[in-house]
């Protein structure tokens, strides 16, 4: 792949909506892709459009939010038309001016957003948009995400001026949490979680604020399994939270398509509980034995360098992923050339 893979973004349109985007904050992956994509210093660009093998559409849904969605008022503000047709728009225009949507219609064409809302850009045209690959932390099966055609990407939280979280905790033999959550009620799964364990257990330490004085960074670093429900969508950034924090996550979650799952295999560096086993939480980490647990944290550091943000994006790392994901389903399609 990083000897043939080329993609081409188009140039088409202005600032902030396109070739711009958020590069902190939970949608941090929308901007930082995007000037990756643009910055002139990927392999992975394309020189010329006849030499792409997929093509990329910079527009941000975050931006779009912030930006077309002002003033928002009661019932308009938030309908999700105004994104719609912002996307639509775009993808008629060049449609227009290039042969390349029209000859695959679209199935060799991404997007990339962390925004919530993502997944309703191709809800008002459903058959305009069957083929586009939506590269998404948003990947819900039950709205729509098709593992098969779409790409789940990472939820990243990155602070103001860092392009990675806090690094690495403790090792495991000088871990003395058994397994920590801290959040707010966020969505069902989050409320089920606090009414069974909720400041109930010094094992399973669930708290909706942390305590005084606490250091949410250093109690993951210090937690051998770490606590990653879904809160009001499926993703969360827990995810990575935990991985960069060395502590084996614990996915609790319905209908969500881990990032990379067709590369990565998630059971040997996390353990998944279904939402109806939140009761039974303690009894199941309890019954991972220590040398499983040593072999899962060891994996979870070796998965770590696949969520990490270089800039500019080296091997292995989630923009590489990304890229990597999107190859492999372009390598399913044949086009009419």
């Amino acid at each position: 792949m990083e000897k043939k893979f080329k993609v081409w973004a188009y140039k088409e349109g202005d600032p902030p909506l396109v070739h711009d985007g958020p590069c902190n904050n939970i949608y941090s992956t929308e901007g930082q892709f995007i000037d990756e994509m643009e910055s002139g210093k990927s392999p992975f660009v394309a020189r010329d459009p006849d030499e792409a093998h997929a093509f990329f559409v910079p527009l941000s849904v975050a931006n779009v939010i912030g930006f077309v969605y002002k003033p928002i008022t009661s019932v308009a503000g938030f309908s999700r038309d105004r994104l719609q047709r912002v996307f639509t728009d775009y993808i008629t225009v060049v449609s227009h001016k290039y042969p390349y949507w029209n000859r695959s219609q679209g199935a060799d064409h991404f997007m990339l957003s962390c925004h919530d809302w993502a997944p309703d850009v191709s809800r008002a045209s459903p058959e305009l948009y069957r083929y586009f690959i939506k590269v998404l932390c948003n990947a819900n099966t039950s709205e729509g995400f098709q593992p098969e055609r779409d790409v789940t990407l990472p939820e990243i939280n990155l602070q103001f001026g860092h392009l990675s979280m806090s690094g690495i905790g403790l090792s495991p033999s000088k871990r003395t949490i058994f397994a920590f959550f801290a959040g707010k009620s966020h969505g069902h799964i989050r409320k089920i979680l606090l009414y069974h364990w909720k400041d109930r257990d010094n094992e399973i330490r669930v708290h909706d604020r942390l305590p005084r004085g606490a250091n949410y960074t250093k109690l993951m670093g210090n937690s051998k399994f770490c606590l990653c429900p879904s809160g009001y969508e499926v993703a969360s950034p827990r995810v990575v939270e935990s991985i960069y924090a060395g502590c084996v996550p614990v996915i609790i979650s319905d209908h969500y398509v881990l990032p990379f799952s067709d590369i990565l295999d998630w059971s040997k560096f996390s353990i998944q509980i279904s939402i109806d086993r939140i009761p039974d939480i303690k009894v199941i980490l309890q019954g991972i034995t220590g040398r499983r647990y040593l072999m899962l944290q060891r994996r979870v550091m070796q998965a770590r360098r696949h969520f990490v943000i270089n800039r500019p994006a080296k091997s292995y790392d989630v923009t590489h992923m990304v890229l990597h994901s999107v190859w492999l389903r372009r390598l399913n399609l044949r086009l009419p050339y």
